[in-house]
């Protein structure tokens, strides 16, 4: 009856250690401390919530990287507009010089593909989404900036669709071109300054979005620092664990290999 009580013992606590001794590979082959809510049912719970918020700053990231290259984009249009105004500015000095009519007609021409090139830029787009509004006014203010909302963790924010109708209407016909110089001179500087207004509302919705977006991976990192904290294994603790469960399983074994040996000898002095 002893040695078939301690068999008992010995299968009950073999079995027992079979079970941590799994559970111990489990942990090692996955690198994780947590694999089943029975592992640690509070861990779990708060990591899974951890894992939402990492997933929804990653979304976040990537709406805000999509912003920046909008901006990008409208600020690199802003930029040609630019060039083709000091062009067009160019070209009604040189028409001021022009010796007779045909030389007056060839700088009206230019200036019109010029006009033609700045109008077409109204009609820009990023990923199908208009960069600029019109509103036909000559004056830039922020009533006439229309804006686009972006979606982050919390808040949002938004980007300007930039009221460039405010340049380019200031820009007339080339019609009389070495006569109204002067006047298109005053208009060319006014578009100037409008175009350096929307290229500054730009620039300072730029930078806020780069400040918002080094937060979002700032808080990025401390998720997933936090959720690693809860979730991730200690390999050297583990291995302990693990070497003592093994050394357990082949003790059990071996002891129980011999209260088997032990009943079936008693069995043996009873035949």
């Amino acid at each position: 009856m002893f040695n078939v009580t301690s068999a008992t013992g010995i299968a009950y606590q073999l079995g027992q250690n079979n079970k941590n001794l799994q559970r111990s590979l489990q942990r090692l082959s996955t690198m994780q401390r947590i694999n089943s809510g029975a592992d640690d049912p509070g861990g779990l719970a708060v990591s899974m919530k951890l894992g939402v918020q990492i997933r929804q700053t990653e979304a976040a990231i990537s709406n805000m990287s999509n912003a920046k290259s909008y901006l990008e984009t409208q600020d690199g249009v802003l930029g040609t507009a630019a060039n083709v105004l000091a062009a067009m500015s160019a070209t009604s000095i040189k028409a001021l010089g022009a010796a007779d009519t045909t030389t007056q007609a060839l700088y009206e021409l230019e200036f019109s593909g010029y006009k033609q090139q700045l109008d077409g830029m109204l009609q820009e787009t990023f990923n199908g989404q208009a960069m600029f509004s019109t509103d036909g006014d000559n004056v830039v203010t922020s009533a006439t900036a229309a804006t686009l909302t972006i979606s982050l963790t919390g808040q949002t924010m938004s980007v300007s669709q930039l009221d460039l109708s405010s340049v380019t209407n200031l820009v007339g016909s080339a019609s009389g071109l070495g006569a109204t110089s002067g006047t298109i001179a005053a208009n060319l500087a006014t578009a100037l300054d409008n175009l350096a207004s929307l290229r500054a509302t730009n620039g300072s919705e730029q930078n806020r979005m780069g400040f918002a977006s080094d937060l979002l991976e700032v808080n990025k990192t401390n998720l997933e620092a936090a959720n690693s904290r809860i979730i991730d294994l200690d390999v050297a603790t583990e291995m302990v664990s693990y070497s003592k469960y093994k050394f357990l399983e082949e003790s059990n074994l071996a002891l129980l290999a011999q209260a088997n040996a032990r009943s079936e000898k008693l069995l043996k002095l009873l035949e």
